[in-house]
């Protein structure tokens, strides 16, 4: 069974894609950038403030499916910077603290609109 997730409390995509599909017990959420669902912007400020952004996107979709950050078992992040990293993982930690998902944390060229940070996930219904 797949089924799509959407939720308006996410960005919306910006392509041809679902914020997140369901196939069976796991969730697949597309990459979340940092951007304001309500405006579509990218939200203003520092590094620490945008990647806090893409995890409350995720988590947004996440609570659609009924789910939590608890439920992710691996994540990629993209960055534009790998100066950023430290940063980036400050924040990523202060939201996954009791499970601790694998995780993958790629330096890119570019990312869609000149964004710092994007991340993606996989999470698994218990």
């Amino acid at each position: 069974m797949m089924e799509m997730i959407n939720t308006d409390k996410a960005p919306a995509a910006i392509g041809p894609y679902s914020q997140g599909v369901r196939v069976d017990n796991l969730l697949f959420i597309s990459g979340q950038m940092p951007l304001d669902p309500n405006t579509m912007d990218i939200v203003p400020g520092t590094i620490k403030e945008q990647t806090a952004r893409v995890i409350e996107n995720l988590k947004a979709i996440l609570e659609e499916a009924g789910l939590t950050l608890n439920n992710v078992v691996k994540t990629t992040v993209f960055i534009k910077d790998m100066n950023d990293f430290a940063n980036i993982n400050e924040v990523y930690a202060s939201y996954f603290t009791e499970n601790k998902p694998a995780r993958a944390c790629v330096e890119v060229a570019r990312l869609p609109k000149d964004v710092g940070v994007e991340i993606e996930a996989i999470a698994v219904i218990k």
